[in-house]
């Protein structure tokens, strides 16, 4: 039971223990960007790729075990067009199968080769493993708080995705630019290009999340609104409505739902506060940020590996899965 609810959650097989068709898989795997920025930091480095495969194994295990819990408390059904863990087998053994990634994850990170990492240095990164795993579970029950909230700020936004979602990215850029042999200093410029990566990328589909069409989210326009999520573009609308805009902003917000009159009416306090764009200057705040991270150690970096990591800053223009 243990190993279907992990497997079928991973994509590799449906809820009945049959294989998974080739395109659902690819589907729902996603691009699978945090294991990927592992190996280029380890490659960045000068490392051997292969050195880092553990470490990009552990991270992807780790990111599914949040995701399965956050389904649980979200009480998300569905999950990239399938149905979640907890809506087939119940919270309780979703919560099981979580706890099991979490510790196969330890367990794939110990199988890194300490012939050529030091045992040193895998203990550091097996307890900065930990202390970014705490980090993320801080911004999660942050995220919980700003449910019932009215007092969120856009900068209470931002402390939370510094843990919740940049943490792990951090991790995985400064952990392969160590298992690939980079001085501490190095490791350093490309962990702060990881972090900024994991902001931007979760600002940029906040802006889409409101903004952006069926084919760039496979979801309708505005659907956070219908959510009733508090994502950057309406924390930021609550910071700048007053009177009567605030008034109606505030009523929408109380109902249990969102109707579609409601979601038009908040779409249009969004444009004429200026909110959009507003909110798009943030992404590209971090945009800048991740570039002139990166610019620090892009001198020494072997041409095609600082070519992947920008393409990366590129995808600020895209979305993060």
């Amino acid at each position: 039971m243990m190993a279907r609810m992990a497997r079928f959650h991973l994509g590799w097989i449906e809820s009945t223990g049959e294989p998974t068709a080739d395109d659902v898989r690819l589907a729902v795997q996603g691009k699978r960007i945090r294991p990927h920025l592992a190996f280029l930091c380890c490659m960045a480095a000068g490392g051997d790729p292969k050195l880092a495969a553990p470490l990009a194994a552990a991270i992807e295990l780790l990111h599914n075990f949040t995701l399965i819990h956050d389904d649980i408390q979200d009480r998300s059904p569905n999950r990239r067009h399938r149905a979640t863990v907890w809506r087939i087998w119940g919270d309780a053994q979703a919560i099981n199968a979580g706890d099991a990634l979490f510790a196969i994850a330890q367990r794939a990170l110990l199988r890194t080769d300490t012939a050529q990492v030091p045992p040193e240095t895998l203990l550091h990164l097996m307890d900065e493993f930990n202390r970014m795993t705490i980090e993320i579970v801080r911004g999660q029950v942050l995220d919980l708080e700003f449910e019932g909230s009215t007092s969120v700020t856009p900068t209470n936004y931002l402390s939370m995705i510094d843990g919740k979602t940049a943490a792990i990215v951090r991790y995985s850029a400064w952990a392969g630019a160590i298992i690939g042999g980079a001085n501490l200093s190095m490791a350093g410029q490309l962990g702060e290009f990881g972090k900024a990566l994991g902001v931007g990328f979760q600002l940029r589909d906040d802006v889409l999340g409101i903004w952006g069409g069926h084919e760039e989210t496979g979801k309708d326009q505005a659907d956070d609104i219908r959510r009733r999520k508090k994502s950057l573009p309406i924390l930021m609308l609550f910071e700048r409505v007053r009177g009567e805009d605030a008034a109606r902003l505030e009523e929408h917000y109380r109902a249990d739902e969102i109707d579609e009159s409601g979601v038009e009416d908040i779409l249009r306090l969004l444009q004429s506060h200026g909110v959009e764009e507003a909110a798009t200057d943030q992404v590209s705040h971090y945009h800048r940020i991740a570039s002139d991270a990166l610019g620090q150690v892009i001198d020494a970096l072997p041409d095609t590996t600082s070519q992947a990591l920008r393409q990366l800053v590129a995808r600020l223009d895209g979305r993060m899965s």
